[in-house]
């Protein structure tokens, strides 16, 4: 069954359609498989609305023909096929950004938890990343200091580079990143050592920080940390918990990384990233490709090991 909802932009002087199918055929984990529908696109933003009034989002993850299998970020409990309805946005996923994020909590969707004003935002951004010239990059020359010597001696940060930091179950690691966090600033070489444009590169320094799959007293710890050593107000913290849906944990990466793409080119700051923890992310990720592709599709992907 489709229905369509139609409202005219007066001043534009077109018709602008929204149309809403209640053709969903199956539920399979956190995909939902939809029918007779017209013309859906890859990564396509959908809204869908359960019988109960409540609203929850999703993205198209497969196309073939006229069905399409949409991921849903807040779980399917509750998704019916008599009740529910699907409405095709025509728009990929964009979260808003502004420099006002800086010393904000959000969850793993990229809203405000921490009970303070709504973000005004200064633009909404393609999550999926903006394309990067590799030809156009500038050489990297100088490091970022973690604190830790065995890491600024041994396997040096330099600007513009990531390095995975593996651990296992028992290990502080959640102590090592809030560490770095709390230590972390910008080394100027010894030819280009100023102290005003020292004092100016410092206040354009800014950490954007993503806890995926983390416990209560996990997000907590984080949180209280940052707030103590005064580091909260040049951070921007995303926390996924444990309890929030699985599927969550693969956009909140991707939200952190165009928050922290738009703070560096737009504001022209200097940024360190964390993510923590990446198997939470690859569970996610391996979760969601069992339930489309079938049981082959167990194991971790080869690509996140250069991640």
């Amino acid at each position: 069954m489709v229905v369509a909802n139609g409202n005219v932009d007066m001043e534009e002087g077109t018709l602008e359609i929204g149309i809403e199918y209640r053709t969903v055929s199956g539920v399979a984990g956190p995909l939902v498989i939809l029918d007779k529908v017209k013309g859906p696109k890859y990564q396509e933003i959908v809204n869908i609305r359960l019988g109960d009034g409540t609203t929850r989002r999703g993205q198209v993850l497969e196309v073939d023909g006229e069905k399409a299998v949409v991921q849903v970020f807040e779980g399917t409990s509750g998704i019916d096929n008599k009740y529910t309805t699907v409405q095709f946005t025509g728009e990929v996923l964009k979260t808003p950004v502004s420099l006002d994020m800086l010393g904000r909590i959000f969850n793993g969707s990229g809203k405000p938890i921490d009970n303070g004003p709504p973000i005004l935002p200064e633009a909404y951004l393609d999550i999926s990343g903006s394309s990067i010239n590799p030809s156009e990059r500038t050489y990297p020359e100088e490091m970022i200091q973690t604190g830790i010597s065995t890491i600024d001696v041994m396997n040096s940060i330099a600007r513009g580079q990531k390095i995975p930091l593996f651990s296992a179950a028992g290990l502080p690691h959640n102590e090592i990143a809030a560490q770095i966090c709390r230590q972390a600033g910008l080394v100027k070489r010894k030819e280009k050592t100023d102290n005003i444009l020292e004092n100016a590169e410092e206040d354009n320094f800014a950490i954007v920080f993503a806890a995926m799959g983390v416990n209560m007293e996990t997000a907590q710890f984080f949180k209280r940390d940052f707030e103590e050593n005064g580091s909260m107000e040049r951070v921007t913290l995303f926390l996924n918990l444990a309890n929030d849906p699985t599927i969550e944990r693969i956009i909140t990466p991707r939200i952190a990384l165009t928050t922290a793409e738009y703070l560096a080119y737009e504001c022209g700051k200097h940024v360190l990233v964390i993510l923590t923890d990446m198997s939470s992310y690859a569970d996610a990720l391996r979760e969601g490709l069992c339930c489309s592709r079938g049981s082959a599709w167990k194991a971790w992907l080869s690509w996140l090991y250069v991640y």
